[in-house]
């Protein structure tokens, strides 16, 4: 006997009562089938709904040859009543719907085709076959957010099949027997078996985030609804730190940004000039020293690299550089001119807890280990 699937007539239903037909235990749970159901089942891109049969929690739901399948985590049987997890289904719908548009914008305005959808925790992402530019899909979005405005009637349709159907509509692949069309007026038309809103304004907002190449086309990255609300809030408050760090306005923060990269890219400058000159000095000083070890102070890695890089060319034997604490462990450089280092630094990062390397007279990576154990390793080699 086929489920009664009752939120495909009303995606506002929360509650109902039902008739348990079957239930049978699991590797996760049980398996339990109704008469009829709220419950969506996961499919089309849509995540399934949640909530509970007779208080019982219910943790999955599938479809399985037109039957539903709820798995929950104890037995039923009788008559339940069932209370669907309602912010999560409104969510769901919120984010199907507008999924909707933008695919159906898309298509209308650029000839694209949906050939992707996921609907995660977080965000959705819609697969395009062709390439939209930043433009292209800013053109999109306006659209779309101003379709939600009109408060947009959701209309569904029923068809026995597809030739009676004779309306042109978005599908991925061939329907075979009922057709079900949810259809926002003047926007999109699309075959879908899933929940929607019943007034386009009900979705609220749609915010593109991303876009990257995918394959031929284009994957982008969108949160519509509730969830579009909570990211710009979390968004705004992140500019409101950055705004008052910076001493710029919310809207000026990016060319304060821009100032201030530029002002730490001239004082980088600044300590790379100065750091080569007191390099180049300390290698003067330990001219013909055979092997040195050195530990400096607040150096990064590209500078104990090119503290060792000077060391080498005149200490005459081995040297090393390191820098860092015995707390946060050290950032190392080793070279030799002329020399075969590959077997000493494997010992070395076995010995030290470290990890690097690099060309067989120069190698570059990080120890953790105390500065005392790193000195009496040197002193044993």
């Amino acid at each position: 006997m086929l489920t009664q699937k009752l939120y495909e007539r009303n995606a506002y239903l929360k509650e109902f009562d039902a008739m348990v037909l079957s239930c049978e235990e699991g590797k996760t749970g049980f398996a339990v089938v109704l008469d009829q159901s709220a419950f969506y089942p996961e499919g089309g891109g849509q995540p399934c709904d949640l909530g509970t049969l007779g208080d019982v929690r219910v943790l999955d739901v599938h479809a399985r040859d037109g039957v539903i399948v709820h798995t929950v985590e104890a037995p039923l049987s009788g008559r339940v009543h069932g209370v669907i997890d309602w912010d999560r289904r409104f969510d769901l719908m919120q984010q199907h719907s507008g999924e909707h548009l933008i695919s159906g914008t898309a298509h209308r305005l650029y000839g694209v085709e949906n050939v992707g959808f996921h609907m995660g925790a977080e965000l959705i992402t819609i697969d395009f076959d062709k390439v939209l530019s930043m433009e292209e899909l800013a053109v999109v979005e306006a659209e779309v957010n101003a379709a939600i405005w009109a408060n947009l009637e959701t209309r569904i349709s029923y068809f026995d099949n597809e030739a009676a159907c004779g309306v042109d509509y978005r599908s991925k692949k061939a329907i075979e027997g009922q057709l079900r069309l949810v259809e926002f007026p003047g926007v999109d038309v699309c075959a879908c078996c899933g929940t929607h809103v019943a007034r386009t304004g009900e979705i609220g907002l749609v915010k593109l985030l991303s876009v990257v190449k995918f394959h031929q086309g284009v994957r982008i990255e969108l949160v519509c609804g509730r969830r579009a609300y909570e990211y710009l809030s979390a968004v705004t408050a992140q500019n409101r730190k950055i705004s008052g760090l910076l001493s710029a306005k919310p809207l000026e923060t990016a060319k304060a940004v821009e100032r201030t990269l530029a002002e730490l890219n001239q004082v980088k400058q600044e300590k790379a000039l100065w750091e080569g000159h007191c390099f180049a000095a300390l290698a003067d000083a330990l001219r013909g020293a055979g092997d040195v070890l050195l530990f400096e102070e607040n150096l990064s890695p590209d500078s104990v690299r090119r503290l060792c890089v000077e060391l080498m060319a005149v200490c005459g034997g081995r040297c090393g550089v390191f820098s860092g604490t015995d707390e946060t462990g050290y950032a190392y450089a080793l070279g030799q001119e002329d020399g075969d280092l590959r077997a000493l630094v494997k010992d070395m990062n076995t010995a030290l807890n470290g990890r690097g390397g690099g060309k067989p007279n120069f190698a570059q990576g990080r120890a953790e280990a105390k500065r005392a154990e790193i000195e009496a390793y040197w002193n044993r080699v």
